[in-house]
């Protein structure tokens, strides 16, 4: 089995043109050349952090499930980090739609049962009202 090739973070800075760009996410080195007109989101957020740990940048954005699976086709190695390089962008991935939606779910949800135990109880209390009113009316 062999090993996965390592770069320096050096040498991934040398990878910082439209026609040769390397990036750098959660400490694997990638080869983006190619992407780089494909990429939804434009050439220049790219550009932008080519040769550079885009981390940040890529879990700031909440990419899908498919973007990660596009990126693993460019893996070319990982990143060998050495003392004076800059300090990893450490960024917990962000959790896949399927988890972002089940979160979103149970917030509609409390909503919703908030909303019914509002109308609810607004009927309980009308209905009060017209018993104490029919009860006043008979005496």
């Amino acid at each position: 089995m062999s090993e996965e090739k390592q770069f320096t973070y050096a040498q991934v800075k040398e990878h910082d043109q439209k026609k040769d760009v390397y990036m750098v996410v959660h400490d694997v080195v990638y080869d983006l050349t190619e992407f780089v007109d494909e990429h939804p989101g434009g050439e220049e957020v790219m550009l932008d952090v080519a040769g550079d740990d885009a981390t940040e940048a890529f879990e700031d954005v909440g990419h899908s499930d498919e973007a990660r699976d596009i990126l693993k086709k460019y893996k070319v190695g990982i990143l060998k980090r050495e003392a004076g390089d800059p300090k990893p962008k450490v960024a917990p991935p962000r959790p896949s739609n399927a988890a972002a939606g089940a979160g979103t779910d149970v917030g509609v949800f409390a909503y919703a049962f908030f909303f019914i135990a509002a109308v609810v109880a607004y009927g309980a209390y009308q209905y009060l009202e017209k018993q104490k009113q029919a009860a006043a009316g008979a005496q």
